[in-house]
């Protein structure tokens, strides 16, 4: 009886598992199936009129050329005047995409002629955008290095990753059977393939050639992902391949069209790499910019200045550059922590740190180098605005500075002639500020004779003040005692 009654609780036991096994399998098959109808795009893609549509925009003669070279126009316009939303208007009119898809089609199917004609159509593009804005910039009387365009001229992760998923979001959208526009309309502004070409021109007619270089290498970036993108959204739809009559020459073509995109491939992995490793060190850089300089409290008049930061990678190393104003130094230990705290930060470990202190410099050196740091660093500071103000700021700092030269050691020989009861005289440089602006104020601290009367003290601090003041012509000086 009982071993019967254990038979059936097995049995139960069994079915009840068996029975939460087929639910658990069946409710995996409804994900799936629901995954599987939401994110599938095979059965709704028109291949033959994809690829019809992608070789009809290849082609620039007539109409598409003079398109293309108004839409230049329009966005070196909108990239000298530092004007976002003609930059926009210009992209949504600007016929770049063409042969980019072409070579990224032609590369996945094995189409040596469309291969070809995109190439050529490439070339054409890029020269005829590249004489269009030197011609512009050349030509027009205003060249200012707006943030626009210097934004331009270096790459980084970013850049890598729109153009990429900007180029499927495109191929995905032209291969749906009744093309999406907007979609379109929306990669031709992400993946911004015109302002690059506009600022490879800009640098050629203002003769700054590292500009050109570096705004065609983000355009080459932004080309290459974009292809690269055609070719895996094409291969994953199974376009069908190119016949030849000939498979000998069916093979030749096929190896072909694989070594090229093995090629092509290999820069742009480089390229991610390398730009992904940047842009860790960048982020790595200001998690210890965080721990150290920016919660550094200076005691006194010395400040940190942010926006002259230097943070520059390369592939053995880098360089973490600081610069501290004012008359106060921060002392060596810390920056020896801070060079110890460096090497906690897996990018950062090969990396220099200098910190440049404006105390160890005397005033027109200072003036000297704050003119030359802006000069290099102008490039990274947001508006031309912000740049004025920067410079002006620093400028009439340092300025007032450079007039207000103390002779400390003869005050401190006529003083202690004048006021026999001094002990003792130091003298700084305050900054203050009321939130609105920034002043330097020469401040001598004294101390007295402890034998004298308070009286008398009082008495002789304000003489000493009056003639501090009428001796160094400088009604803002002020006296404490120490």
């Amino acid at each position: 009886m009982s071993q019967n009654l254990f038979k059936e609780d097995d049995h139960k036991t069994e079915s009840n598992s068996e029975d939460v096994k087929k639910d658990f399998q069946g409710l995996l098959g409804s994900v799936k199936k629901f995954l599987s109808e939401l994110l599938e795009i095979r059965s709704n893609t028109d291949a033959v009129a994809t690829k019809e549509s992608i070789i009809q925009d290849i082609p620039f003669k007539g109409h598409t050329s003079w398109i293309l070279i108004c839409s230049i126009f329009i966005a070196s316009i909108g990239l000298n005047a530092n004007s976002t939303a003609v930059v926009i208007g210009a992209m949504l009119i600007s016929p770049l995409m063409g042969p980019i898809l072409g070579m990224g089609l032609s590369l996945a199917i094995n189409d040596v002629e469309t291969l070809r004609k995109s190439l050529k159509n490439f070339v054409v593009m890029v020269v005829l955008s590249v004489i269009t804005a030197f011609l512009f910039f050349y030509v027009f009387p205003i060249q200012d290095e707006s943030s626009e365009l210097l934004a331009r001229t270096k790459p980084d992760i970013r850049d890598v990753l729109i153009a990429f998923f900007g180029g499927l979001a495109l191929v995905i959208a032209r291969a749906k059977r009744g093309t999406i526009a907007s979609v379109i309309f929306g990669v031709a502004i992400a993946t911004a393939l015109m302002p690059p070409l506009c600022t490879v021109g800009f640098g050629l007619a203002i003769g700054k050639y590292w500009y050109a270089l570096g705004a065609m290498y983000l355009f080459i970036i932004n080309t290459i992902f974009i292809g690269l993108a055609t070719f895996l959204v094409v291969k994953y739809l199974r376009f069908p391949m190119v016949k030849y009559a000939n498979s000998q020459r069916r093979r030749f073509i096929a190896r072909i069209a694989s070594t090229v995109g093995f090629l092509v491939m290999l820069p742009a992995g480089y390229t991610f790499y390398m730009a992904f490793n940047e842009s860790m060190f960048k982020k790595q850089a200001q998690e210890f910019l965080g721990d150290t300089i920016e919660s550094y409290e200076f005691s006194n008049n010395g400040r940190y200045v942010d926006n002259l930061t230097k943070l520059e990678y390369e592939k053995d190393g880098g360089v973490i550059e600081i610069v501290c104003m004012g008359t106060e130094e921060i002392p060596e230990n810390i920056i020896n922590s801070w060079r110890t705290k460096k090497n906690n930060f897996s990018k950062l470990k090969d990396a220099e740190l200098h910190v440049i202190q404006g105390g160890k410099d005397d005033s027109e050196e200072k003036f000297n180098y704050v003119t030359e740091l802006y000069e290099a660093k102008k490039a990274e500071l947001l508006t031309r605005e912000e740049r004025i103000h920067f410079l002006e700021a620093e400028v009439a700092r340092l300025s007032r500075n450079v007039g207000k030269q103390i002779p400390f050691s003869e005050i401190t020989a006529e003083a202690k002639i004048n006021y026999e009861d001094l002990t003792e005289i130091n003298f700084a440089y305050q900054i203050k500020s009321n939130f609105k602006k920034l002043d330097t104020v020469p401040v001598f601290e004294v101390k007295w004779d402890d034998k004298i009367k308070e009286a008398h003290i009082k008495k002789e601090q304000e003489k000493l003040s009056k003639w501090l003041k009428q001796r160094l012509q400088d009604s803002t000086l002020q006296i404490r005692r120490l």
